[in-house]
């Protein structure tokens, strides 16, 4: 007698098979509508969404490639997207060309292929955002002159590095003696994506990241809870500021790809304990993670939350953890059950209800969960 394989399965199971399926067919369904959604605020002439500033168009850019390398049916959006930013999003930069550069082809010979200066805008931390960016493009569309452009940024940045806190890290900006911690986090989390990505000077990258990786864990920027505080006050001490969630991931991601080019038994450990720290600091009681500004995060709160969850989900598929599953399911469920208004745009309280602005910026961060949701159920 012969026996479909399906029918040697338990009446539950099969069940369960079933209902698995179903939820991740949602779960890619709603992260679809909501890209749709997303791409009303596009602007083709400024190469960002409406709404959004400068880096939160970068942020947008990395949500949205994300997307695409789980979901190959948006592939034709994200690549339109990735192009056209390219070519026209420098229009948006408020504050070009202040910062040194030093671009190199594969061969590691100066290139002028790309003008890396049209993309840095002052701010030390915008031009990490967009470096991310564009190694997240390169990485669903293997478009060598993204990966060029990122690496022309890097090379930027690494000309800031020395002159704060023991002689090491980067300040806030090119004027600012600020040495925060996002911008430092970016630093090290471009320099481990490079070094992944960019075989004939990994070293290069993997010694730059190291060099950022100690030197940040050589200051105080981690409060006795185990979160990270926004930066350092002027006597290089903690400055007790608020504890931001995206703080809490961008160095999650950047110790993954570390410990991916150079794998060492410290890394995946220290951002288990971050994000551990963090989901502790931040959730209520149900798992959807909170920021302190709710409902009024403008300007650039409303971004915060979403970077936290797509680094998160970074370190869910590389170290997996039931507590990062269970907050990413818990965020994009609550977003499309609570956040949702009727035109299917999202707010910055993924518990809802919706109190405050809605935005490109309060939707891209919030499709980042969902995004993390198609991740995290293998879709």
């Amino acid at each position: 007698m012969l026996f479909s394989r399906r029918s040697l399965l338990a009446p539950s199971l099969v069940s369960l098979l079933l209902t698995g399926n179903v939820v991740a067919d949602d779960t890619r369904t709603r992260a679809r509508q909501a890209l749709e959604t997303l791409q009303g605020w596009y602007n083709t002439t400024s190469g960002i969404w409406d709404t959004c500033g400068w880096w939160d168009g970068a942020s947008c850019m990395n949500t949205i490639a994300d997307l695409a390398a789980f979901d190959p049916s948006v592939m034709d959006t994200a690549t339109y997207v990735f192009n056209n930013t390219f070519h026209v999003g420098p229009v948006s930069n408020p504050n070009p060309g202040l910062e040194k550069k030093t671009v190199f082809t594969r061969d590691n010979q100066l290139s002028t292929s790309v003008n890396v200066t049209q993309w840095l805008d002052q701010a030390y931390d915008d031009d990490g955002w967009w470096a991310l960016a564009w190694i997240a493009a390169y990485d669903v569309t293997n478009e060598g002159t993204y990966l060029e452009l990122a690496e022309g940024i890097f090379d930027s940045l690494a000309n800031a590095w020395g002159t704060n806190c023991s002689g090491g890290g980067l300040p806030w900006s090119p004027t600012s003696p600020y040495v925060n911690a996002i911008t430092n986090e970016l630093f090290l989390s471009v320099a481990a994506h490079l070094a992944n990505r960019v075989p004939d000077r990994k070293e290069y990258y993997v010694s730059w990241a190291q060099k950022e990786w100690n030197w940040f864990t050589s200051q105080p920027f981690i409060g006795e809870n185990g979160t990270i505080n926004d930066g350092l006050m002027s006597n290089c001490q903690n400055n007790g500021a608020t504890v931001w969630s995206y703080n809490q991931g961008v160095v999650l991601g950047g110790l993954v790809e570390l410990n991916r080019a150079a794998p060492n038994d410290t890394y995946l450990p220290s951002a288990h304990k971050i994000a551990k720290a963090a989901i502790e600091t931040l959730a209520d009681s149900i798992n959807v993670i909170h920021e302190f500004c709710e409902p009024q995060c403008l300007p650039d709160g409303t971004q915060f939350k979403g970077i936290f969850i797509r680094n998160l989900r970074m370190l869910q598929q590389a170290s997996p953890d039931d507590i990062y599953r269970k907050v990413i399911s818990s965020c994009a469920t609550s977003i499309w059950n609570n956040d949702r208004n009727a035109k299917g745009q999202f707010g910055v309280n993924w518990a809802g209800p919706i109190q405050a602005v809605v935005d490109a910026s309060t939707h891209s961060s919030a499709l980042d969960a969902l995004v993390a949701a198609v991740a995290a159920l293998g879709a």
